[in-house]
């Protein structure tokens, strides 16, 4: 079961939210609307997807970090190490 399987429904209207934003930015460039009003609403897009990592993260750490170093030493560290990945990636991007 996945970390986040509580916060699925309110995962998907963000993410569907999110969507919509998205399909506006490819009306907007459709329809040669000013530059810094697509750029601004691109930065939205970018924080809301930001604002859905962050949460998936917080889920991740809360559920499957905690369980798998309640389980061992070795299995904890391997979580971390692959949520640090994760964060990473994120970072990075």
């Amino acid at each position: 079961m996945a970390s986040y399987s509580g916060s699925k429904d309110d995962y998907l209207k963000r993410l569907r939210r999110i969507e919509g934003q998205v399909r506006g930015i490819a009306r907007m460039v459709e329809d040669d609307k000013y530059c810094i009003d697509v750029l601004t609403q691109v930065a939205a897009v970018t924080k809301a997807l930001q604002a859905v990592s962050l949460g998936l993260v917080e889920d991740h750490m809360g559920h499957c970090v905690v369980n798998a170093a309640r389980e061992s030493d070795e299995a904890g560290d391997a979580k971390v190490r692959e949520a640090a990945e994760a964060i990473a990636r994120l970072v990075r991007s």
